[in-house]
């Protein structure tokens, strides 16, 4: 394995060409690339199709992630959120922000500054970071069901920075 960037850090195989963060295998590919298939995925299903798609995809992998990441680092609670939202930011899909989290009542804000879909698409008085809302509640989900919490999340974009007068996007966790 080459160490390439040990902030990150990502480990690359010299055999295979698998990039890996931590314990998981990772993708790398353009930002317009991955945007360009979003977009045209979009506008074959329909917004709100892609969206429930989405949502349900990143709830899931979300869990998954929080859950490894978790054992692999020997951390909990409010821990494992914080980290999943600096990973995410150094991954490059905007800068994730924790404004306000309670684990006990299963709620949270998140602030996106600098979202990967904004600087592509621009101003488009839509909110067009969707894609990131079913991550927000499989963690929490993941990190109240360790906790032995009942309670089950639900995230909705509430802002996105490519509306007209918003610099940055806002994600809201509450229970279902």
């Amino acid at each position: 394995m080459t160490l390439m960037a040990p902030e990150l850090p990502i480990n690359v195989d010299s055999d295979t060409g698998i990039w890996t963060t931590d314990a998981l295998p990772m993708l790398y590919v353009p930002r317009h690339f991955f945007i360009n298939n979003h977009m045209a995925i979009e506008g074959a299903l329909g917004v709100d199709a892609y969206a429930k798609l989405l949502y349900d995809a990143g709830y899931k992998s979300a869990w998954y992630w929080c859950e490894k990441e978790a054992a692999l680092h020997g951390i909990e609670g409010v821990a494992v959120f914080e980290h999943y939202m600096n990973r995410l930011s150094q991954r490059g899909w905007g800068k994730f922000i924790t404004d306000e989290i309670d684990l006990e009542a299963g709620t949270a804000k998140i602030r996106l500054e600098h979202s990967c879909f904004v600087y592509q698409l621009g101003k488009t008085n839509t909110k067009v970071d969707y894609m990131f809302t079913g991550w927000f509640a499989g963690a929490m989900d993941q990190i109240l069901e360790v906790r032995g919490s009942e309670v089950r999340t639900h995230a909705e974009q509430t802002q996105s920075g490519a509306e007209e007068g918003c610099d940055v996007g806002y994600f809201e966790v509450d229970p279902r």
